[in-house]
Formats: structure tokens, C-alpha cells, sequence
């Protein structure tokens, strides 16, 4: 991922809660028709948080008005943060998870390819972020951001190979490539100049949609595994 050969925006820290103007709301899971809202944590780097597009136009409020129109009863909250490494992630985990936090995505990994941080490391941090969605009793969605052979080969699949050995340890669904509908819309060269932005790194708002409509469809069972959740503990209450 040649794309990956730069370095991200300057940090922005703060989380912004994504417009949700819909009342909609559908029975997930067996749960009741009028069942609560789902309120989706997303941390997350610059491609998480919409680095360089208009307000409106990110990952987060893309991904939110999707679900919407699927009649999904969702909030999703942009906890992401322009620049941020796996460790500023683990640091800031606890305040992204709120009392009426029910999921959360995790995308984080890049900016530790960008700097060459050790595997070992990234994996120990993004262990952290998954035990504490653990404990916080989250439904989890890990999102993958695979390296290229930049440091090598064996770099490349460690890095690579955390995801998959987290989300087996974690029990936790893996959406394993963030950029897979880019890669596949049409030659790389084609898709760098249609669907990123000058730089080359983040997606425009074009791309974002085409992201959006290619992982929609994993954040749509987070939803539902998350209102099964609710809908199983107001049963035990």
C-alpha cells in the first residue's frame, strides 16, 4: 500500500458526536420494535475521523446515515483522532467508552506502520483497547489497515497477522482491510487519483461512500449483536 508511504494530519483530539436526525427504529435480533438506540463508539486515526473533508462528509457521518437508511436505530460517535497511534488509542479508551457506549469500531494501525513501530507493540496496545471493550461489555467490529513490504517482508506479516490473532483471541468479528473497496474499484493508479485525496493517503468523499457501502453491511451486525445484547439484559433485569 503505497498509499501508506507518507505521514498523516496533525493531531486533532476531541470526539464529535455525528448528526442523527432519524426516528426510526426496527426490531434487530428478536429485540422489541422500539428498541433503544444503539450508540457505536468509532475509534479511531485521520481515517476515522474525516480528515481533510467537509463536516458531513466522513467516515463517521457516511457510515451513520447508511445504517440510518437501513433502518437501523444507531449513533455512531466519531472517536477519532487525526494522527493517533495505537498507544494514544489504548491512552484514550476509557474516555471514547461512555455509560451509553453498546459497540465499538476499532481502526487503528497505520500510523504505527508509518513509523515503523514494532508489531509487538502495536499488538500489545490494540490488546488493551479490545480487553477494556471487553470489560465495558461492548460488542467490538476490529478493522484492519494492512502494511506493505516498506520494512520488509517480515514486518509486513506480523503487522498484518496481529489482526487476525486478536480478533481470534477476542472473539471479535475482522473487517480485514479498511481500503478493500478502493483496491478493488478499479486499477490502483485509478483508484488513487478518483477515490484520495491530493495526498494520496485519505479518501475523498467518494471513496468514504464506497467504503461505507462495503463495511456497512459488518456494522449493520454490530448493531444487531448489540441490541441482542441489550434486549438479553433487560430480559435478566
Amino acid at each position: 500500500m503505497e498509499r501508506l508511504s507518507g505521514l498523516f494530519g496533525s493531531l486533532r483530539y476531541g470526539a464529535v458526536r455525528a448528526g442523527c436526525n432519524s426516528v426510526a427504529a426496527i426490531a434487530l435480533a428478536g429485540c422489541a420494535a422500539n428498541a433503544e438506540t444503539v450508540t457505536i463508539a468509532a475509534l479511531g486515526d485521520s481515517l476515522t475521523a474525516g480528515y481533510g473533508l467537509p463536516a458531513g462528509q466522513g467516515f463517521v457521518p457516511q457510515l451513520e446515515a447508511w445504517l440510518l437508511a437501513q433502518g437501523a436505530d444507531v449513533n455512531v460517535v466519531n472517536a477519532g483522532v487525526s494522527g493517533d497511534t495505537t498507544a494514544g488509542g489504548l491512552a484514550r479508551v476509557d474516555w471514547a467508552i461512555t455509560g451509553d457506549t453498546d459497540a465499538m469500531i476499532l481502526e487503528l494501525g497505520a500510523n504505527d506502520f508509518l513509523r515503523g513501530i514494532d508489531p509487538a507493540v502495536s499488538r500489545e496496545n490494540l490488546a488493551g483497547i479490545l480487553e477494556a471493550s471487553r470489560e465495558a461489555g461492548l460488542e467490538t467490529l476490529l478493522v484492519a489497515i494492512p502494511a506493505s513490504n516498506n520494512y520488509g517482508a517480515d514486518y509486513r506479516i506480523a503487522f498484518d497477522g496481529m489482526y487476525t490473532d486478536l480478533a481470534d483471541e477476542f472473539d471479535v468479528p475482522l473487517y480485514p482491510d479498511f481500503f478493500a473497496a478502493l483496491d478493488t474499484a478499479e486499477d490502483t493508479s485509478g483508484a488513487a487519483q478518483r477515490y484520495f485525496q491530493a495526498d494520496g493517503l485519505h479518501p475523498n468523499a467518494e471513496g468514504v461512500a464506497l467504503i461505507v457501502e462495503a463495511i456497512g453491511p459488518e456494522v449493520l451486525k454490530l448493531v444487531e449483536a448489540a441490541s441482542a445484547q441489550a434486549a438479553a439484559q433487560t430480559v435478566a433485569e
